[in-house]
C-alpha cells in the first residue's frame, strides 16, 4: 500500500508539470484518483509485485547447489539452440544431400519454430537482463 501512495504520488507531481492550467490539472487528478479507487493503480501494483517476487524465485534458482535446480535454463537454451540451428541449417542441408544424391529420398521432419519461439525469446531476455546486471556492475 506504501508503494502505491508513493506511485499516486509521484503522478500527482508529473501532472503538476503536466498541467500548469489548475483547471486542467484538478481534472487530470480527479481522473486519476478515480483509477486509484477503481483499483486499476492497485492491479498494476499487484503486477509489479508479482514480477518481484517471481524474480527472487529465479535469483534463488540460480544460486542453487543443486544442479537440476540451478541448471534448467541453460539447458533448455541449449536445446531450443540446437533445434533451431538443425531447423533453419542442418536440416536444409541434409534434405538437399539426400535429395542429390539419394535414389529414393526421404526427407527428414522439421520443427514447428512456433513452439520454440516463446521459450527461447523468453531466455533470452532473461539472459539480456542479467548482461545488463553485469555491464552494470550489480551481479
Amino acid at each position: 500500500m506504501i508503494a502505491l501512495d508513493s506511485v499516486f504520488g509521484l503522478a500527482t507531481a508529473v501532472l503538476n508539470k503536466i498541467f500548469p492550467d489548475p483547471v486542467e490539472r484538478q481534472k487530470a487528478s480527479t481522473e486519476l484518483l478515480r483509477l486509484q479507487q477503481e483499483g486499476q493503480l492497485a492491479e498494476l501494483q499487484a503486477d509489479v509485485n508479482l514480477s518481484l517476487a517471481q524474480t527472487e524465485v529465479n535469483k534463488v534458482e540460480a544460486g542453487s547447489s543443486d544442479k537440476f535446480t540451478s541448471r534448467w535454463r541453460p539447458f533448455i537454451g541449449w536445446v531450443c539452440g540446437f533445434a533451431f540451428a538443425f531447423e533453419f541449417i542442418g536440416s536444409p542441408l541434409l534434405n538437399w544431400f539426400i535429395l542429390m544424391f539419394s535414389s529414393n529420398p526421404v526427407l527428414l521432419p522439421t520443427f514447428s519454430a512456433a513452439e520454440l519461439t516463446p521459450v527461447l525469446t523468453g531466455l533470452l531476455g532473461l539472459g539480456t537482463l542479467r548482461t545488463f546486471e553485469k555491464y552494470k556492475g550489480v551481479a
